[in-house]
């Protein structure tokens, strides 16, 4: 995982996940906008593959951000953006009846998870 400041907050970033993203936006739309402990409970609670991996990039932003200014505390953390882009996709053949084969997409994604405070202007 990637470590980044920006200007406008804490960035996390892991690539390469082995999931479809269409299967793990559905899961981003339900953190994106909350608050730190509120997203993390939501994420623990979900059946969803996808939740596990967006938690972890969201728990990685959140020590970036702890990590960096000691004066923070997870109180006062949101989630300010979650971004899930696509990746490369694996292509392997799906052997078929009568001879044939079809392509088997295996679709990877890349998520992004940017921090705040939310004492900031802007919020």
């Amino acid at each position: 995982m990637a470590v980044k400041q920006e200007k406008s907050g804490f960035k996390a970033s892991s690539r390469f996940q082995m999931a479809s993203p269409f299967k793990l936006r559905p899961v981003a739309d339900l953190v994106r906008r909350k608050p730190y402990t509120e997203a993390i409970s939501i994420l623990e609670n979900m059946p969803q593959k996808g939740a596990r991996l967006i938690r972890k990039t969201v728990v990685s932003a959140a020590s970036n951000a702890l990590n960096i200014n000691k004066r923070l505390s997870e109180d006062m953390l949101y989630v300010k953006e979650v971004s899930i882009d696509e990746g490369p996709r694996m292509k392997r053949v799906w052997f078929r009846g009568r001879g044939r084969a079809d392509m088997l997409l295996k679709r990877m994604c890349h998520i992004t998870v940017v921090i705040d405070e939310t004492g900031k202007a802007g919020e």
